[in-house]
C-alpha cells in the first residue's frame, strides 16, 4: 500500500534557510574573533500607571550597564565579558553569547523622564516609566455682551 505524502516547498526551503545559518554560525564561532553581538531578550508590559521594560542580563554587573533617555527614546548598552576556560582533555563548548550590545526603545509622547526608575536584581533589569498624564479638556464659557 503506497503512502501520499503533499509536498510543501515553502517549508523546505525554510527548513535549508535554519540548517545553513545553523551551519555558518558554527562556522564564525571558531574563527578567533574577540566579541560576538548579541541582544538580549526584552519584555514590555503595562500597568494603570506605568510602562515596564524588563531586560534579561543575567552575568552582567551593575556597573557594565547604561541607562540613557534622550528624545523620548529609551537607550541600553552593557557589556558581558568573555570567560574561557580550557582543558588538557579537550574542549569546552560556548553557547552564551557575550561582547557589547546595545538596544532602544520608543517612549510614549510626553513622558516626565525624571520619575523614570531602574532596578537590576536576579540577573534581570527592570525600567518603570510612569506614562503621561493626558490633559483634560477645560471647558470656557462665553462671556455676555450687552448691546446698548
Amino acid at each position: 500500500m503506497a503512502t501520499l505524502v503533499r509536498w510543501e516547498p515553502f517549508r523546505e526551503l525554510a527548513s535549508l534557510q535554519s540548517e545553513l545559518g545553523r551551519w555558518t554560525n558554527g562556522l564564525l564561532e571558531g574563527s578567533g574573533r574577540v566579541t560576538q553581538s548579541w541582544v538580549p531578550p526584552l519584555d514590555v508590559w503595562e500597568t494603570e500607571t506605568e510602562v515596564v521594560y524588563a531586560f534579561d542580563l543575567p552575568g552582567i554587573s551593575e556597573e557594565a550597564i547604561s541607562i540613557e533617555v534622550k528624545d523620548e527614546t529609551l537607550s541600553i548598552t552593557a557589556e558581558r565579558e568573555n570567560t574561557e576556560q580550557t582543558s588538557e582533555h579537550g574542549f569546552y563548548r560556548f553557547e552564551r553569547r557575550y561582547g557589547t550590545f546595545a538596544r532602544a526603545v520608543g517612549l510614549p509622547q510626553g513622558v516626565d523622564q525624571d520619575q523614570i526608575a531602574a532596578r537590576y536584581e536576579n540577573g534581570v533589569l527592570e525600567v518603570r516609566v510612569p506614562k503621561p498624564v493626558e490633559a483634560t479638556p477645560r471647558k470656557i464659557e462665553l462671556s455676555k455682551t450687552i448691546e446698548a
